[in-house]
């Protein structure tokens, strides 16, 4: 399996090139050059496979043999040992719950797949070392942090715009040490750290010494396993006759794109809502055909806070670039914080259950859309609302029980470089 840069000037390289480059030379997001949909046996038989089973048979063809099958499985069994339950709302609407991992959000399958992917790529090649560069607008940090600790060869840099994720966040991605460093940026949003990053893989002298990736979402094997996530919705389904419906709260896009490219590998899939918050910009693009980035604006729901998402250009050539194609099967539409809050407090009140303001999010878009006797909804709950306390407990007027991940880090003194952001 080869991948391309979706800016087609750089030259077409394998999965491992891919995974360590994380950007094409030309500044493209590398896109896999086919997609082979999946057996159909396996596909009305997926309740009688394991997850990790499932998760090998959604992911092989795009790694191919540049890891062998044994190691491969073992990549897979250290990164899914965990559960992803869904919860039922009512008779046609649940929520799949992806924060049961280490640091209790969805992009924790995501960088323990990239990072034990780079650590054997770096054993067998024995290459120099791996300087992971990332900008996180909340959870990304966190889960990077702790899936590439200890990694041997590879260091991880991670910037964040101070003051804008949440108290746990911020000790998730401060406090491990070792070969991870927390660059704080005051005045910036997550764009701007956004920015910086992709300036630091346009800058020729410093990737001339520095063998530099991105652990964001842009890199294939940061975005591709999370695929995983529908199929494991789609065999816990008792119905599979009801036509589904997937609402995934959105930012950067790269969760929704992976549900598209499962789509792609034949997962019956009826309708893909993409939920954001005000920063609307695929919303608006859905409705007037133009594409427009703009500053991201501050939200309860931080992790979506993106003004400009890198991987709706992957989503737009899945289809093609045929906008009639990709409304058929995308909806996105966007909410504020006070209908968010509003949506914490009827799903407490209603179903008795916490959902953090990203999952909110995403149950607006399903109620949104509407959901009929013949259609199931599944809205993805995509991290612990224990990482945003300040906003949940307010909302359902309740304390929630610390999980022993968090205890882990609420109390350790957080480290980090404070740098001030420039123009």
């Amino acid at each position: 399996m080869n991948f391309y840069s979706l800016n087609k000037i750089a030259p077409n390289v394998s999965f491992k090139d891919a995974v360590i480059k994380g950007l094409a030379p030309d500044k493209g997001l590398y896109f896999p050059e086919t997609i082979t949909p999946l057996n159909k046996e396996f596909l009305n038989h997926i309740e009688d496979f394991s997850n990790q089973e499932i998760a090998f048979e959604v992911i092989k063809q795009f790694v191919a043999d540049e890891i062998p099958e044994k190691e491969l499985k073992e990549i897979i069994g250290e990164t899914i040992n965990f559960d992803f339950p869904m919860v039922s709302m009512e008779e046609n609407i649940a929520a799949l719950e992806l924060f049961h991992g280490p640091t209790m959000a969805f992009k924790d399958v995501g960088a323990r797949f990239m990072a034990r992917c780079l650590g054997y790529f770096n054993k067998e090649e024995k290459t120099t070392k791996i300087t992971v560069l990332v900008a996180t607008s909340g959870d990304t940090g966190g889960a990077v942090a702790s899936g590439f600790l200890g990694v041997t060869g590879v260091d991880v840099v991670i910037l964040y715009p101070s003051g804008k994720v949440s108290d746990v966040q911020e000790k998730q991605l401060t406090t491990l040490g070792q070969n991870i460093t927390a660059l704080e940026v005051n005045g910036s949003t997550f764009d701007d750290c956004q920015a910086m990053v992709k300036t630091a893989f346009l800058d020729e002298e410093l990737i001339a010494n520095k063998n530099l990736t991105s652990a964001n979402s842009i890199n294939v094997a940061r975005w591709l396993p999370q695929m995983f996530y529908f199929f494991f919705a789609y065999k816990q389904l008792k119905n599979k006759q009801k036509a589904l419906i997937f609402s995934v709260p959105s930012g950067n896009f790269g969760n929704i794109c992976a549900g598209l490219m499962a789509y792609q590998l034949g997962l019956p899939v009826k309708k893909f809502i993409a939920a954001t918050n005000v920063n609307d910009i695929v919303p608006n693009y859905l409705e007037t055909g133009i594409y427009t980035p703009k500053p991201s604006k501050q939200t309860i729901s931080n992790a979506m806070d993106v003004g400009d998402p890198s991987n709706f250009v992957r989503i737009l050539e899945i289809f093609n670039n045929d906008d009639e194609k990709l409304k058929k099967v995308l909806s996105s539409y966007s909410f504020t914080d006070k209908e968010t809050k509003q949506a914490m407090k009827e799903i407490k009140e209603k179903y008795n259950y916490i959902a953090d303001p990203h999952g909110a999010v995403g149950y607006l878009g399903l109620k949104k859309q509407g959901i009929d006797a013949n259609s199931f909804g599944i809205f993805l709950e995509t991290a612990h609302p224990v990482k945003f306390l300040n906003v949940v407990e307010p909302v359902i007027n309740e304390t929630i029980e610390l999980p022993k991940q968090i205890k882990e880090v609420i109390d350790k003194e957080k480290e980090s470089v404070y740098k001030n952001f420039k123009v």
